[in-house]
């Protein structure tokens, strides 16, 4: 994306992420899911984890032991991708499944930051999400605020335990970097609306 392609009226772009949680004792899955994120979204810019899933047992279909990792990727894009993006996590979770009825080994959550929050997608309705389209919706996960990520009451409990911080100041500070060179060396946090 180039300075032309930001245009007065328009969202910035943002940077593309993706939280996977996967069995603890599967490297190779977690490798797997990494390189089919990275053939559809870029190259892996930066990666955060393995995490310690333990907040809830939602996920236990999937394995009693599971970790979180999450990926960003070069470059910025247009934020209404996230449609296609929560799309293909879905394809990717299928394609995790080790036979024909079988269940999905993976859950893949692609979502965006830029400097303000932290944006996931997903196909469930509830009152503080918002419907996209095509069976998607998007959640504001938490915001970023100086001096750092805040979380609302209804954001998940990893997300607001602050264990992800880490990750996503590093994320975020690459957006900086890449909205920067798009405007030109002219962008700073004061241009980023914080309420």
């Amino acid at each position: 994306m180039t300075g032309s392609e930001i245009r007065e009226g328009l969202p910035n772009p943002v940077k593309i992420i993706s939280g996977v949680l996967c069995p603890k004792d599967a490297p190779d899955l977690l490798e797997w899911t990494a390189a089919r994120l990275s053939e559809h979204f870029g190259a892996i810019e930066r990666a955060g984890g393995p995490y310690d899933f333990d907040h809830t047992d939602y996920y236990s279909m999937i394995s009693p032991r599971l970790v979180r990792c999450f990926f960003s990727f070069q470059g910025l894009r247009g934020p209404e991708g996230i449609i296609g993006w929560k799309k293909f996590a879905i394809q990717v979770e299928a394609d995790s499944a080790r036979g024909a009825g079988e269940g999905r080994r993976v859950n893949v959550d692609p979502g965006y930051l830029d400097g303000a929050r932290l944006v996931l997608a997903s196909t469930k309705d509830n009152a503080h999400r918002i419907y996209l389209g095509r069976g998607i919706y998007a959640e504001l996960t938490l915001r970023w605020r100086k001096p750092g990520w805040e979380s609302f009451s209804y954001t998940f409990p990893d997300f607001r335990s602050g264990v992800y911080n880490g990750f996503l100041d590093a994320a975020r500070l690459d957006w900086k970097r890449d909205i920067r060179a798009i405007k030109g060396g002219t962008f700073n946090d004061r241009q980023i609306p914080h309420r």
